[in-house]
């Protein structure tokens, strides 16, 4: 019983060796220093880091109505310089516009209006020459340091936010640009239709990219888990029943393996890895599609390991045994095994497997025969 035990580990033990040497030369893919250039190879470390449950949802960019200006004349007259349009940036101070008195005079009085606020111009309601009086506003001016972003929560979901819930927001108008919001307040009003509310972020925009009626995707964060082994989702490959990723070979310059994993929660960003990484393995998280078509070109992994370790390995990246050589044999029995593609490696472990297989049956017979 305990040699049949032995048999089966020793049996497993050979074939699972063999396995592994064909598993790496299939997955593995090595690429000189101008297929990684060419391919823009870019990887990242794993590390456990805070992993973040979110919240789809869809909305727009506002701006802030307390943000907005208007600028008017306190005498009535007529426009005789308009010196901004929409869509100017002015400071604090810039003239605007001038505006010459209804008083009599030779010429008559002329007064400069000035911006009250930094800014950007949005609108003008009166040309060169229009009469104005004071009750009319010239023109509007808001500033855009900082812009509300209104997303359309379900109703269930929004019982979870609670004032300063953060945001991930992207900007169908700026896909390069990602954006931070912080949650002030919700809607007065939920829409019985859609069943949804409004949730209105706070939106810094610092350098003025965002405008008024922008769409606007948002990742709002519902909850944390922390010691969670993630990666980006550009470095995660395949379809849903075979998932893998592209892991920097720890020993070869230039190799990547391609291996599979578990994938456990998704969000806008990270994925979760619950199995077949480890933490400080080097993840492809640009280029691994590539990859995957890059092994006609690459370089193969018998000329990859040979140039490592110095010494000549079998094709499919096994180490050889003293006195046998990759392309050719000693004997005829060598020969005939190169010629039919059978590895070295291969064939020491039929042999040792058929070995241990006859063993096996002469200890089964050998009680029968002496009873």
């Amino acid at each position: 019983m305990k040699f049949s035990v032995l048999t089966q580990a020793l049996c497993t033990t050979v074939l699972c060796t063999l396995a592994g040497a064909a598993d790496r030369a299939s997955n593995t893919v090595v690429l000189d220093d101008t297929g990684v250039k060419n391919l823009r190879i870019e990887t990242v470390e794993v590390e456990e880091t805070d992993f973040e449950e979110t919240q789809f949802s869809l909305g727009r960019i506002e701006t802030i109505p307390t943000r907005i200006t208007a600028v008017s004349s306190r005498i009535s007259g007529r426009i005789v310089a308009l010196t901004v349009a929409v869509g100017d940036s002015v400071k604090a101070g810039d003239e605007v516009a001038k505006i010459e008195s209804r008083q009599p005079g030779d010429p008559p009085p002329v007064i400069t209006l000035k911006a009250p606020q930094s800014g950007l111009v949005t609108r003008v309601d009166k040309r060169l020459g229009d009469p104005i009086e004071p009750e009319n506003a010239l023109l509007e001016i808001t500033d855009m340091e900082e812009m509300y972003a209104i997303a359309r929560v379900p109703e269930h979901d929004a019982g979870r936010m609670k004032p300063g819930t953060t945001a991930h927001i992207r900007v169908a108008a700026l896909p390069n640009e990602k954006f931070e919001g912080e949650l002030l307040r919700f809607g007065i009003t939920a829409d019985k239709a859609s069943g949804t509310i409004d949730a209105i972020f706070r939106l810094p925009n610092p350098d003025g990219l965002l405008r008024a009626d922008m769409r606007a995707e948002f990742s709002i964060v519902m909850s944390k888990r922390s010691g969670v082994m993630s990666l980006p989702r550009a470095a995660l490959q395949g379809d849903a029943s075979n998932r893998f990723v592209y892991v920097k070979d720890f020993d070869l310059p230039n190799a990547f393996i391609k291996t599979p994993v578990h994938v456990g929660e998704v969000n806008d960003r990270f994925v979760e890895i619950t199995g077949g990484l480890f933490p400080a393995d080097e993840v492809v998280t640009r280029g691994g599609y590539s990859l995957s078509f890059a092994g006609a070109s690459s370089v193969s992994l018998k000329e990859a390991l040979d140039a490592a370790h110095g010494h000549e390995h079998a094709a499919d990246g096994s180490e050889l045994k003293p006195g046998e050589h990759p392309d050719h044999g000693h004997d005829e029995e060598h020969d005939h095994d190169h010629e039919e593609g059978v590895s070295p490696l291969w064939r020491s472990g039929c042999g040792v497997l058929l070995l241990l297989l006859l063993m096996a049956l002469f200890r089964k017979q050998r009680p029968v025969e002496e009873a």
